[in-house]
């Protein structure tokens, strides 16, 4: 029986992708910053556990309470929609610190255990954000877009120790409340600058009139899918959108 931890499952993709894991007989280290009752259902393979990963004593002790795993899901991220010049560059950093550092320093922390066993997957979860031209988007597009790079080289690296690196790049999904957490319950009026307002109004109205959306079953099944995919593709489009936008680039 295997093990799989999880970054971010209090909602959204993380939480979808445990349920996906332990349905199929997985052990599930579920991690979150807050653990709360009743979000995960109780079980002997499922296991929450506390994690943030901007904080290298809370990875270290999430790892040691884990025990060993098989495959490493780094999906906790933060949102952020607005315009570059209207996002304070203390927002930048704390966007970076989940989306990006996180994701390396958790990567970095169970990295020995694969190598040192021959084998272990780490799935980073990034966006579809990266494949394609998407307005309000800069300063989260540019975290993932680094954890791609990050990933590209990354599975290079651990190719001649049988580790694998890829990435699943969800689409947008309208029941993340994605826009919600980016603004923190602000209008977009209140966060972009007013000679922008009329471009991104419209911005958003033809995001949100877009005809194709991604489920969290869809990330779940793909995450699924990259963790065992023996062909060497790196890079896993998730939902019809993204994949729409994988196929158009």
């Amino acid at each position: 029986m295997k093990t799989v931890l999880i970054t971010g499952t209090s909602s959204g993709y993380g939480r979808e992708t445990a349920l996906y894991f332990h349905a199929q007989g997985w052990n599930v280290i579920a991690t979150t910053r807050t653990p709360r009752a009743g979000v995960l259902p109780e079980s002997d393979r499922l296991r929450v556990v506390e994690l943030d990963v901007t904080k290298p004593d809370s990875i270290a002790a999430a790892l040691e309470a884990a025990g060993p795993v098989d495959v490493l899901v780094n999906n906790a991220g933060v949102p952020s929609i607005s315009v570059f010049e209207g996002t304070p560059m203390a927002r930048v950093r704390e966007v970076f610190e989940t989306n990006t550092f996180g994701v390396m320093a958790t990567t970095q922390a169970v990295l020995p255990q694969f190598r040192e066993r021959g084998s272990g997957v780490v799935v980073n979860v990034t966006s579809s954000v990266v494949l394609g031209h998407m307005p309000l988007s800069a300063v989260y597009k540019a975290s993932k877009m680094a954890i791609e790079g990050f990933t590209s080289s990354l599975s290079l690296e651990l190719a001649p120790f049988g580790v694998q690196a890829k990435t699943v790049e969800p689409g947008a999904c309208l029941t993340t409340n994605f826009a919600v957490k980016a603004t923190n319950g602000a209008s977009l009026d209140e966060l972009v600058p007013a000679p922008y307002a009329p471009w991104a109004k419209k911005a958003m109205d033809d995001f949100t009139g877009q005809g194709l959306f991604t489920k969290e079953s869809d990330v779940a099944e793909t995450v699924w899918r990259a963790v065992h995919d023996t062909t060497g593709q790196l890079r896993f489009p998730a939902g019809p959108d993204a994949v729409w936008l994988a196929q158009a680039k």
